[in-house]
């Protein structure tokens, strides 16, 4: 199963438009959202273009949480446990919070928040994905990430650059 991974979209539709086009053109079955929406109108935008389920957890920056959860009800804090494609999924927002249960109960862990450079690992027997920023505010690079479920890999999609101011 290939699977959709984005994280820390911080409201950047240009950002959440070329994600879910990236999707498409991969034919994903379902997408996973690490948290950090922001805003109601973002995670809009993403429920109107998917064709596919949407799983997701809130992050530190969704400050709209009501308004996100009339969207998305089934939106909550992690850990978040799924079983997508044969496999045990657990994602949470920022990895440091994820409990040693929950982490030993996982083949895939997703995690966002650091806004870094992807990461994709296998570590005592489990896959750890952090699809890098979405949104390219902090690294000037928005990214996203295809779980294949079958192969246990993930490929980093790069979906836009952006000039970063110089100092």
């Amino acid at each position: 199963m290939r699977i959709g991974v984005l994280s820390d979209t911080h409201d950047h539709l240009m950002a959440i438009d070329q994600a879910l086009s990236a999707f498409d053109r991969a034919g994903v079955e379902a997408v996973i959202h690490a948290g950090d929406f922001c805003s109601p109108f973002a995670l809009k935008l993403m429920l109107s273009r998917l064709s596919v389920p949407l799983y997701a957890v809130f992050g530190n920056n969704d400050g709209e949480r009501r308004g996100l959860s009339k969207l998305l009800p089934e939106l909550r804090d992690g850990p978040l446990h799924l079983e997508l494609g044969g496999r045990k999924v657990c994602v949470i927002h920022d990895l440091a919070d994820l409990g040693h249960e929950d982490e030993m109960a996982a083949d895939v862990v997703v995690s966002g928040h650091t806004h870094v450079e992807p990461t994709s690992e296998a570590a005592q027997g489990r896959l750890y994905l952090n699809p890098g920023e979405c949104c390219g505010w902090l690294t000037g690079t928005g990214r996203a990430a295809i779980l294949d479920t079958e192969a246990m890999t993930a490929r980093s999609l790069v979906l836009l650059e952006q000039e970063r101011p110089r100092s």
